[in-house]
C-alpha cells in the first residue's frame, strides 16, 4: 500500500506532460499558420507595391507622351493656320487669274502679229523655218486644250529664238534663184547683219540687200572669206577675223 501514492504521482504527471504538449503542439501549429498567413499577406503587399509602380511608371510615361502630343498639336494648329491664310490667298489669286487671263490673250495675239511683221521685214534667214513658228503660234492660240500659261510660255520662247539669231553665227543649205536658175547654195548669217550665199561650186557669191529685198553679187575677192567663214560657223575652224561685206544701215 505504500507503493501506491508514487505511481499515482508518476501517472500525474505524465498526465499533465501529454496535455502541455498537446497545447505546445497547437501553439506550434497556430505559429505555423500565422506564418503561413504572413507570408500570403506580405506576398499580397509586394504584389501590390509592384503593380503600383508599373502604374506610376505607366502614368509618368502618359504623361509625357501627353506633353508632346500638347507640344504637337500646337504645331498642327500652327500649319493649319497658316494653310487656312495659303488657301485664302490662293483664293484671291486665282480671281486675279481670271481678270489676267482675260489681258493676255489679246496680248498674245499682238505679240504674234508683231512677230510676223518683224520676220517678213527681216532678213530673209531660215524664211521658212521661222514663217512656221508663226503660224504655229497661230494656230496654238485656237486651241482650248492648251493653258494660257504654256501659250505665253511659247509665244515668249519664239522671240527668245528671234533675240538669240542677233547674236548668232549659222550656216545652212538650201535652194536659191541664182540669176534665174533655181541652185543649191550655203548660206551665211551672221547675226542680222549679213545674209550671204555661195554657190557649191564657189564661183558665185551674193549678199542680201535689206533695201532692195534682193542679193546684190560679190566680187570674187570675197570668196575666200566667206569660204572662211562658213567653216568657222560649221565650228570645222577656230574662230578668227574675218574679213566681210557688211551692207552699210540707213
Amino acid at each position: 500500500m505504500k507503493c501506491v501514492k508514487p505511481l499515482l504521482l508518476a501517472s500525474a504527471i505524465a498526465a499533465c506532460v501529454c496535455v502541455q504538449a498537446d497545447e505546445l503542439n497547437k501553439v506550434i501549429q497556430s505559429s505555423d499558420k500565422i506564418n503561413q498567413l504572413a507570408t500570403g499577406s506580405q506576398k499580397k503587399i509586394d504584389g501590390m507595391v509592384d503593380s503600383m509602380q508599373t502604374r506610376l511608371q505607366q502614368y509618368k510615361t502618359l504623361n509625357k507622351e501627353i506633353d508632346g502630343l500638347e507640344i504637337y498639336n500646337s504645331q498642327l494648329n500652327k500649319q493649319v493656320n497658316n494653310q487656312l491664310a495659303e488657301l485664302d490667298s490662293l483664293a484671291q489669286s486665282m480671281d486675279q487669274v481670271a481678270v489676267i487671263e482675260r489681258q493676255i490673250t489679246p496680248l498674245m495675239l499682238r505679240m504674234i502679229n508683231g512677230l510676223e511683221q518683224f520676220v517678213q521685214l527681216d532678213v530673209p534667214f531660215l524664211a521658212k523655218e521661222r514663217s512656221d513658228r508663226v503660224a504655229s503660234l497661230k494656230s496654238m492660240m485656237d486651241r482650248a486644250d492648251i493653258a494660257s500659261s504654256e501659250k505665253f510660255r511659247r509665244v515668249l520662247e519664239a522671240y527668245q529664238v528671234e533675240v538669240d539669231y542677233g547674236r548668232t553665227i549659222e550656216a545652212y543649205t538650201s535652194l536659191l534663184d541664182v540669176n534665174g536658175v533655181e541652185r543649191e547654195v550655203d548660206f551665211l548669217r551672221v547675226g542680222r547683219l549679213d545674209l550671204i550665199y555661195l554657190t557649191r561650186d564657189g564661183k558665185l557669191a551674193g549678199i542680201w540687200n535689206n533695201q532692195t529685198k534682193a542679193f546684190d553679187p560679190l566680187p570674187d575677192s570675197n570668196i575666200s572669206q566667206i569660204n572662211k567663214a562658213l567653216r568657222i560657223a560649221r565650228k570645222q575652224l577656230a574662230p578668227d577675223m574675218l574679213t566681210l561685206p557688211v551692207q552699210a544701215a540707213e
